[in-house]
């Protein structure tokens, strides 16, 4: 976590000024919000989005909306048009309440804040770091090449 905090530390250091004026370009105002309000969504979203985490990575997870019957909302993530919403009752049934409760324990929050925070966070986030449209094959890399990835896209 301590990487994360850096690079947090030094991305709002020069961009917090502008994250309210980004807000509405793919959301990166309110991502930039969300994450520096509570850090530690940042150790649980790249668990979930990294090759090496609890989940497979992007690939993965794509895999977990396909099984729960929403791989239509996360392909509108990674697409290019309109991102679909999700709430925090669909994103627990794709994780598991399970999974949804391990990660709100490590957050210190409720279940259902839980779900809903990583609800308004993912769809923006996965857009953000799949520009070109489409989910890369080898996924968005592990731990180390996502929080890179993050800094970059938090730089902007």
């Amino acid at each position: 976590m301590g990487l994360f905090d850096s690079v947090l530390g030094s991305v709002l250091g020069g961009s917090a000024q502008n994250a309210g004026t980004q807000g509405g370009a793919g959301g990166l105002g309110s991502i930039i919000s969300m994450v520096a309000s509570n850090p530690q969504l940042v150790q649980v979203i790249t668990s979930m989005l990294s090759n090496d985490g609890a989940n497979g990575g992007l690939n993965g997870l794509i895999e977990k909306f396909n099984q729960a019957g929403l791989g239509n909302v996360v392909a509108s993530w990674i697409g290019n048009g309109q991102n679909q919403p999700i709430g925090g009752d669909q994103l627990t049934q794709v994780l598991g309440s399970g999974t949804m409760s391990d990660i709100a324990a490590k957050l210190g929050m409720g279940q259902g804040e839980t779900a809903d925070q990583l609800a308004n966070l993912l769809p923006g986030l996965v857009d953000q770091l799949t520009p070109k449209g489409a989910a890369p094959q080898s996924g968005l890399g592990d731990t180390g090449d996502l929080m890179g990835m993050l800094g970059g896209l938090l730089r902007k």
